[in-house]
């Protein structure tokens, strides 16, 4: 029995990371696939193109930290307001963070969302 290696290459590919950054903004687009899009990307092509896993975890991160914080900010509602508030700084964030990150991942630089909760390392 013949055992045949095989080895695959990672490439830089800095506007695939650009646009799994992007990718994000569908929900403000669509209302929907800005967690599945970049997801899929990441998954797909982590062990392909070099930096995405980095990339694709700080998005997850992101994501789910937004969605964390939009459910407790409803309940803040009825505190005078508050969570209206909350939710409308959260959507600004949600629409500038992707971007400022895909003009980083464009340039080689690593991610910051300085607000999300690190749930993958």
């Amino acid at each position: 029995m013949e055992i045949v290696q095989q080895t695959t290459f990672a490439r830089e590919d800095r506007t695939l990371l650009a646009l799994t950054h992007l990718s994000q903004l569908l929900d403000y687009i669509t209302g929907f696939g800005g967690f599945i899009v970049p997801l899929i990307l990441w998954l797909s092509n982590k062990d392909r193109v070099i930096d995405m896993d980095e990339h694709g975890k700080s998005i997850a991160n992101f994501q789910i930290s937004l969605f964390i914080y939009c459910i407790l900010s409803i309940p803040a509602i009825l505190l005078f307001g508050l969570g209206l508030v909350t939710l409308l700084i959260l959507a600004v964030l949600g629409f500038i963070l992707p971007i400022i990150n895909a003009i980083r991942a464009s340039n080689g630089e690593e991610p910051n969302y300085y607000i999300s909760i690190k749930f993958f390392k």
